[in-house]
């Protein structure tokens, strides 16, 4: 029985456009192969970030986390074996501030590769020890929201029957599964497709298929092995890298081009794969050309765009100020005031404010607080003492857009007493009513590590309004 959820919606409907390759766009930014890729979301959070808007710029409507090697056993090879837990939290949280700040409806994949061992007999990898490493990245990349997980390049039919057994029984989140073949149409424990895509099907994974590996023609001739004329038995998944590399000075080069990838995306799509996407080599310029055959083979879907249903408010009296007023002001108690004046028990949600000017994904957000009962909602102030949206503006957008009551934090951190009146005056003019003044989190003391020393006062280190 398929299960279901907003990604396998999505799928049924029409194939669908994964991203391309991360580590060769992070070598062409000169970061050198022998660094850890999956450290980068700790100490190189934006460049990660950069190439998954890339991506999504280029028509992808999945982005997968820069995890695939943030496994324990990958992991100590880098001395990084108990980074595990924070390593794949901060890249799904790279991967979701990338899909909010480009406002798009995209899934977030959380990637698990393979262990980077063989498992036993053939190696030192107890089947106890790698269903023990996979849950344990799984549950980082859980915790932090993902839609679905990919788990990836896996050659070995032993190493794919403890991942999926082991994920399978944590979540009930889509997963795609997808093995590496050889020029023999076989993964290195010698199965064929079909046998490879029903084992994997009967152990949980929703989507199966093929990624790595020979290019576009290899992994072609696989996904026709595993459609076997009947692509309805499986929902199947296509990610090729570009060719194989060829050495050329100090730099690897893959050759096939993204024409090339258009050419094999029609053919992908006439056998009946739902989901395409790249791997090693490939390029947002490979995602591109492929999201222009999808738009012509789905044009309903190439152009969609996919919206929140629009609900009616839940507060029934919206509360207009007398433009004759010589006051402007207004003599309703708030929603919030009457809700505790009369016994109510109140719900409030706590929300930040967008880190840019983009707030789409904010109002939607705050549009399902609203429908699952939520009374009121309340805003940070540059919570963290990290810099976002200005609350006031963030909550008017919110009470005029959405129907909700709000409660703006207020902290004197980084306003002096001037700006601290300047504020409140124009939250009252913007119907903003109910404040929680607090003292806020402190600034972070590398911003200026010795204020006093050189004449700084407080009101120097004040953020501009």
């Amino acid at each position: 029985m398929r299960r279901t959820s907003p990604f396998i919606e999505r799928l049924v409907q029409g194939p669908i456009l994964c991203d391309g390759g991360m580590g060769t766009q992070l070598y062409a930014r000169g970061i050198s192969y022998e660094r850890c890729f999956e450290q980068l979301n700790l100490t190189s959070p934006e460049l990660i970030k950069t190439i998954h808007l890339e991506y999504v710029a280029a028509g992808a409507e999945i982005i997968e986390t820069n995890t695939f090697g943030a496994n324990r056993f990958r992991l100590r090879e880098h001395g990084l074996e108990e980074q595990v837990h924070a390593i794949n939290r901060a890249g799904a949280k790279i991967a979701r501030e990338a899909r909010e700040l480009s406002e798009q409806p995209i899934f977030l994949a959380g990637n698990i590769g393979p262990l980077g061992s063989h498992l036993a007999p053939l190696g030192d990898i107890t089947p106890e020890e790698a269903r023990s490493a996979f849950q344990e990245q799984a549950a980082a990349l859980l915790e932090s929201g993902v839609d679905l997980l990919i788990i990836e390049t896996i050659t070995n039919l032993e190493e794919m029957r403890e991942a999926l057994s082991a994920i399978r029984g944590m979540t009930d989140l889509p997963i795609v599964a997808l093995m590496s073949f050889d020029e023999e149409n076989t993964v290195s424990s010698g199965e064929e497709p079909l046998l490879v895509a029903q084992t994997m099907q009967g152990l949980g994974a929703d989507v199966v298929g093929v990624n790595c590996a020979l290019g576009p023609a290899g992994t072609f001739s696989v996904i026709e092995g595993m459609s076997t004329g009947s692509p309805e038995h499986f929902l199947l998944a296509a990610q090729p890298n570009a060719g194989l590399p060829k050495r050329v000075g100090n730099r690897f080069i893959y050759g096939a081009s993204p024409d090339y990838f258009a050419d094999y995306a029609r053919r992908f799509l006439e056998i009946g794969v739902s989901l395409l996407g790249g791997c090693c080599g490939t390029t947002p310029q490979h995602i591109a050309a492929m999201r222009k055959v999808l738009a012509e083979y789905a044009p309903e879907l190439g152009t969609r765009e996919v919206t929140v249903p629009k609900r009616q408010p839940r507060l029934e009296t919206i509360f207009e100020r007398d433009p004759e007023s010589s006051s402007g002001t207004q003599t309703h108690s708030t929603y919030l005031s009457q809700r505790l004046a009369t016994g109510h028990f109140v719900v409030s949600a706590e929300m930040r404010p967008p880190r840019s000017v983009k707030f789409t994904r904010f109002l939607q957000n705050a549009e399902y607080l609203r429908d699952i009962g939520v009374d009121t909602i309340n805003i940070t102030d540059n919570a963290m003492a990290r810099v976002r949206m200005s609350n006031v503006a963030a909550a008017r957008l919110i009470q005029q857009q959405v129907g909700v009551e709000t409660i703006v934090h207020f902290t004197p951190r980084d306003r002096n007493l001037m700006a601290v009146q300047s504020d409140l005056i124009g939250a009252h003019a913007t119907d903003i009513r109910n404040i929680l003044a607090v003292t806020g989190d402190p600034l972070p003391t590398a911003i200026f590590p010795t204020p006093r020393a050189s004449g700084m006062s407080i009101a120097l280190v004040c953020l501009p309004s």
